[in-house]
């Protein structure tokens, strides 16, 4: 029997808040067009904007999974946001992103669907590329604890008072998307009729 079981070839060491910085990333202008490629740490420094994904994950109840982020990194660290979100690498698409993402901060594997995507220049350059996606799950999340300190799935009108009672408690892109999620999914209902 092999004793060293745990370094199977192939296998990813797990990701620390060291190897993130070192990610490769695409920096874009205000329209999503790539101008050149620099380590995740190195975009952030230098302010540049960059491609992100964002998942609204809900139950089988119709309640949306949010989570609170760990105080150890280095976004937002302490604040509620989407259910899952994350940086594009380079050689990514958004959707295989998105994936990882929900596989890497929840453990969970679902279909995913593109709702809405916003650039810099929508919103006067105060946010990055972005392109939200919802899924739905019956299964239980596992939030990784290098990412999330905490979790939960939460009835839409609570989140909705709680928007309003304590904006500060969010991140400003999930404020943000909650509010053109609503307005995606009013116009949707509306052309149904």
């Amino acid at each position: 029997m092999n004793e060293n079981f745990n370094n199977k070839k192939g296998r990813k060491p797990k990701e620390t808040p060291e190897s993130r910085k070192r990610e490769l990333l695409e920096a874009v202008d205000e329209n999503c067009n790539p101008i050149t490629i620099l380590k995740r740490e190195e975009i952030h420094q230098k302010g540049y904007f960059h491609k992100t994904v964002h998942i609204f994950l809900f139950n089988k109840e119709g309640e949306i999974y949010l989570q609170k982020k760990s105080k150890l990194v280095e976004e937002n660290p302490g604040l509620w946001t989407s259910s899952a979100s994350g940086h594009v690498l380079v050689g990514e698409s958004f959707l295989t992103t998105a994936q990882r993402e929900l596989k890497e901060e929840l453990s969970i594997r679902t279909k995913l669907e593109e709702v809405l995507r916003i650039t810099p220049k929508d919103f006067n350059n105060t946010i990055d590329c972005l392109v939200l996606f919802t899924g739905t799950t019956s299964k239980i999340p596992k939030p990784n604890p290098l990412e999330i300190e905490t979790g939960g799935f939460f009835p839409l009108e609570k989140v909705d008072k709680w928007i309003q009672k304590n904006p500060e408690d969010f991140t400003f892109s999930f404020r943000l998307l909650w509010q053109l999620y609503w307005k995606v999914m009013t116009q949707k209902a509306l052309k149904g009729r």
